[in-house]
Parts: structure tokens; sequence; C-alpha cells
């Protein structure tokens, strides 16, 4: 597991084709997360799968959807497929408030 960002009560790895995030995804940290991530994906060979891992968010904010679409735009421009997005369950509300839900291949959360 490499780790691509640790600041502010946030991280996020990269393993395997997947990034993983946990922790709190404010305004803060956004944009260091969205361009790390991206970073990654870009380096990935065209053609591979790609899971968002967002389970771990505990704290729900548009800033975490701002980054999950900039990765789903790069990932689309490097040529790399999103198999799957996994959110937390407040995250996945968000989500579908927002509509987004019907953009983004999303595994239903736990308990569900």
């Amino acid at each position: 597991m490499s780790v691509l960002l640790d600041q502010r009560h946030s991280s996020l790895n990269a393993d395997d084709g997947r990034l993983a995030v946990t922790g709190e995804v404010g305004f803060e940290v956004a944009s260091a997360m969205a361009e790390a991530g991206g970073d990654w994906l870009v380096a990935q060979p065209s053609g591979s799968d790609v899971v968002f891992d967002l389970i771990g968010v505990d704290r729900v904010s548009s800033a975490a959807l701002s980054v999950l679409l900039e990765w789903t735009r790069r990932a689309r421009e490097a040529g790399l497929r999103v198999e799957r997005v996994c959110l937390s369950p407040a995250l996945d509300s968000l989500t579908r408030v927002a509509g987004l839900d019907t953009l983004l291949p999303l595994k239903a959360p736990e308990g569900e």
C-alpha cells in the first residue's frame, strides 16, 4: 500500500488498482487529495480497472463529491475503467441527493 496523502485527519492510499480514502474530506484537503489521486490514476496502464473506496470517509462534505468527480474525469481521460465506487452510508446518501448516483458504478453500502 502506498500513502499518497496524509494530511489534516485525512489519508489517501493506493493499492492494487484501488484508491482508498479515510477520515475527513473537507475543502481544506480536497484539492490536494484530488491532485494526488489524479496523478496516481494517470500513472496506471490504460485499460486498467480502478476502484474508488470512500467507505472510510467519516465526515460528509460536498468536497468529497468534488474529489470523486475529479477522479472519475481523470480516470476516463487516462483510459481507465472505474469498476466500482464504495461509499460510506452518509456519503452514499449525499451522492443520491445530489443526483450523482446514476453517474457512478456504486456498490451498495453495508447493511442494504
